[in-house]
């Protein structure tokens, strides 16, 4: 989260220590999103939440994706616009979300709950980023092997329908710096966005 416009603090939320470290950077370790009560203090003063948890839903059954991608999500984020009801929620949602909330696909759907919730909150405005497939960078930890495959095809079959982190990252800092006309951001409006000067 970033604090108020001529403010160069930032604040980082986690569920466990992260080892980053830089002199604007500060960390709040919160173990539980479903019960984010005893930070006020902490989370109180900010203007910008760049909501970036996640996971995947494979081998989940949807009660329990429900939980951690809705309820956490929810939780958190109910939290913060009683705190700071003038901050900008970017949350990173997915390609193919399903907004009607009644896909045959169980992820989708889920995601689509999340962001109608989201945008129903009295935030001074939500962003939901669908960026499809990232290409990791070089120096990122974690990297599921599928994901180590389909880099090889990158150059072939996925510039269309994917997004480097770094163009991500570029689009939701000019979403809370310059604005945009949607709340649903896909893969070509995220582009654009991160291309804004």
């Amino acid at each position: 989260m970033s604090g108020k416009p001529c403010s160069t603090k930032v604040l980082m939320v986690n569920r466990r220590p992260s080892p980053i470290k830089h002199t604007k950077l500060e960390e709040l370790t919160v173990p539980d999103f479903m019960n984010p009560n005893g930070y006020d203090d902490t989370l109180k003063g900010y203007d910008t939440c760049f909501y970036c948890a996640g996971i995947s839903s494979v081998g989940m059954n949807e009660e329990k994706y429900t939980h951690i991608t809705y309820d956490t999500t929810m939780s958190f984020a109910s939290k913060l616009v009683n705190l700071n009801p003038e901050m900008i929620f970017n949350f990173v949602s997915g390609g193919h979300t399903d907004s009607s909330e009644k896909g045959k696909i169980m992820w989708a759907r889920v995601k689509g709950k999340t962001e109608n919730a989201l945008m129903k909150l009295p935030f001074k405005g939500v962003y939901n980023f669908r960026p499809g497939f990232m290409k990791p960078f070089k120096e990122q930890k974690n990297v599921k092997s599928i994901f180590k495959v389909l880099v090889l095809l990158y150059p072939v079959l996925l510039p269309k329908r994917s997004l480097t982190m770094k163009q991500v990252g570029q689009a939701m800092i000019n979403a809370v710096l310059k604005g945009y006309p949607k709340q649903i951001l896909e893969i070509q409006d995220i582009k654009a966005l991160a291309e804004m000067n």
